[in-house]
């Protein structure tokens, strides 16, 4: 099933073209703590190194934790896992993107979430004829 799953899908893991152009040319850089694996190639068209991740099951770019976005979009050279990244303390634990899912975020008086929305000054109220 898993060969299957490279021919014919490309969010859940890797397509064969991937595995094929990471085992030819690509070089591990690390992985992080969701089983990403990040990894770099040889140079573009602008003289950057090429650099990509195969996620670890669904391919969901909100799953990359922010100092492997910042080596990705070529902010930083050096890598997370080639140097001691530390978070800073006003940053959270990262969290993937939750809309779609039972934990996503559903404000009170949204037509997903129970409860009604308190009043507060300034709603709408519909205009009426003869008013």
């Amino acid at each position: 099933m898993s060969i299957l799953k490279q021919v014919f899908t490309w969010w859940n893991g890797q397509t064969i073209g991937t595995r094929f152009y990471t085992w030819r040319f690509g070089n591990k850089i690390g992985q992080d703590e969701f089983g990403n694996s990040y990894y770099e190639g040889p140079k573009d068209n602008e003289g950057r190194p090429r650099r990509w991740v195969i996620f670890n099951g669904y391919a969901e770019a909100s799953a990359i934790p922010a100092g492997w976005h910042g080596w990705m979009h070529h902010r930083t050279d050096i890598a997370p896992s080639q140097e001691e990244y530390q978070p800073r303390e006003w940053q959270k634990p990262h969290k993937p993107n939750l809309t779609g899912s039972p934990e996503a975020y559903r404000p009170k008086g949204s037509m997903t979430s129970n409860g009604t929305r308190p009043r507060v000054t300034g709603d709408y109220d519909a205009w009426t004829p003869g008013d």
